[in-house]
């Protein structure tokens, strides 16, 4: 039987509605401005001729103040389903030009429905936040549409992979949706997130500050910590988006993406010798020994403008997947301090939802000194390091390149913190405290009597580093699984991956653990 003419005339209106969105005008508007439609970022995302949309029909009849009826198409955001390099992943995306994009019932239940259908496929959740926050016509119906995503947010948290792009307005209410997930990229100069804007500051506290202070990609990415990734535009940041989720499995229950190379190669990289300073004092920049150990120099860094004293990222060492965490000596002189120490944890307990193998870069003089740092709660923070390592039930591999010290070096995942293989190379030192410190505190007498107390101190200094500072001390106490030439950095790592990639690790039955926040 022939479809009547005039369901085929309806069902064309209502898709040529849709893909009119808000009109040409604000479309070519976007445009203008160097932004992409919600529709066109969703395009882009996934592989040509795969997108399967949900909703697209859904819209709450809404009154504006004039108690007109006005249309909005999808409801202002666009949900469905596409592939990403040959895997599935759920993706939603809010429509500026429908109503500004702001959050009602209908545009909730969407995300909602969406983020339902991901958790039960067990396909990753990806979020194009552009929304002028909540539908204020809709009363409180818009703030119950927050409650349920924000609720689903962290019922999917540690189950798929969750990744937010802020790529517009993000204020108020909305921010909280993308503080949720794992992941935020944010683009320059097209996005500001904030929950309180400047004039509200004002009348607040009658304080004077503009967005750029606090609000723009620049800013959440230096100073506060809140994203994790600046993307240049709305294709850049899709890309970044791409590039990550190539590291992650699609949910909890898979293994990372690995392809081991399928003979390992065991050869030495001789740039590991050179890039040791002669001076041990001397910093040495960690991003050299992350090019040298990862495939192809392909490191993936997280959070590059914040905390710069530690360096974490995804990489892949011989086809494996890793994550790697690493103290920066050129920042702070690779200190722990209270931001380092919570983008470490937050980085390691990523990993660990995702069973992704954590490698670990030692040159720690210690935690930040401080009068800031300690009533800042750098004993608070600097245990969620501790925490999250002991928690961690991955791989667990460490090098310990020059200096780990104190508590620090605990941090840093040690063998009493559950590392499953601890290497060191002949230039580590381990010990309570570095030698300058330790030598002051033991022999200020003998120093203070010498004939030649500058000399007599440069003695007993070596004489500590030999005695307990020593690597060999550490491995011949079974702390340290092998001391080995900087050469052999890569290779070394490489077997122990493969060798510990099976890793089943059970721990008690718990809700769980409590970690100092």
């Amino acid at each position: 039987m022939a479809i009547a003419p005039e369901l085929l005339e309806e069902l064309n209106k209502r898709r040529a509605a849709a893909e009119a969105a808000g009109g040409k005008a604000k479309i070519e508007k976007r445009h203008a401005n160097g932004l992409m439609t919600a529709r066109e970022r969703l395009e882009a995302f996934f592989e040509k001729g795969t997108f399967q949309e949900f909703g697209k029909y859904a819209q709450h009849s809404c009154h504006n103040f004039g108690m007109e009826t006005k249309s909005m198409p999808y409801d202002g955001v666009v949900c469905g389903v596409g592939y990403v390099e040959g895997r599935p992943v759920a993706a939603y995306s809010q429509d500026f030009t429908v109503g500004g994009g702001a959050l009602g019932r209908i545009h909730a239940k969407k995300i909602v429905d969406l983020m339902d259908y991901a958790h039960e496929m067990g396909v990753p959740v990806v979020a194009i936040n552009d929304s002028g926050g909540a539908r204020i016509q809709e009363g409180v119906d818009s703030l119950s549409g927050y409650g349920q995503v924000f609720f689903k947010n962290v019922f999917l948290s540690g189950v798929v992979p969750q990744v937010a792009i802020i790529a517009g307005q993000c204020a108020g209410g909305a921010a909280y949706s993308p503080a949720l997930t794992d992941f935020l990229i944010m683009t320059r100069g097209a996005s500001n997130m904030f929950i309180c804007g400047p004039g509200v500051i004002k009348a607040a506290t009658g304080e004077s500050a503009t967005l750029e202070q606090f609000a723009t990609a620049e800013a959440h990415a230096s100073v506060s910590g809140n994203i994790h990734l600046i993307a240049e535009d709305d294709q850049h940041a899709l890309e970044l988006t791409t590039k990550l989720l190539s590291y992650l499995p699609s949910n909890n229950l898979g293994d990372p993406p690995h392809d081991p190379t399928p003979e390992i190669d065991l050869s030495d990289v001789p740039a590991f010798n050179e890039l040791v300073p002669a001076d041990p004092k001397a910093p040495m920049d960690v991003h050299e020994v992350i090019d040298n150990l990862v495939d192809d120099a392909d490191f993936f860094e997280i959070m590059p403008d914040f905390a710069k004293n530690i360096v974490v990222g995804y990489a892949r060492i011989q086809g494996i997947v890793v994550g790697i965490i690493a103290n920066q000596p050129t920042v702070k002189a690779g200190t722990l301090d209270i931001d380092s120490s919570d983008k470490g944890a937050r980085f390691i307990r990523t990993c660990n939802i995702y069973n992704i193998p954590l490698v670990t870069l030692v040159d720690v003089p210690g935690f930040m000194p401080g009068l800031a740092q300690e009533r800042g709660g750098i004993i608070r923070h600097g245990a969620k390091m501790l925490f999250s390592y002991a928690s961690a039930t991955v791989p667990k591999i460490t090098l310990i390149l020059r200096k780990a010290y104190g508590g620090a070096y605990l941090a840093m995942c040690s063998a009493d913190m559950g590392a499953d293989m601890v290497f060191a190379w002949p230039t580590a030192e381990i010990a309570v405290m570095g030698a300058e410190g330790a030598v002051g505190v033991l022999y200020r007498k003998e120093i203070k009597e010498a004939d030649d107390p500058k000399a007599k101190e440069a003695e007993l200094r070596s004489e500590y580093r030999k005695k307990f500072a020593s690597p060999y001390q550490a491995a011949e106490n079974a702390m340290i699984t092998d001391v080995i030439e900087p050469k052999q950095t890569r290779a070394v790592i490489s077997l122990a991956l493969r060798n510990t990639v099976s890793k089943r690790d059970t721990r008690p039955p718990k809700k769980h653990g409590n970690i100092p926040l």
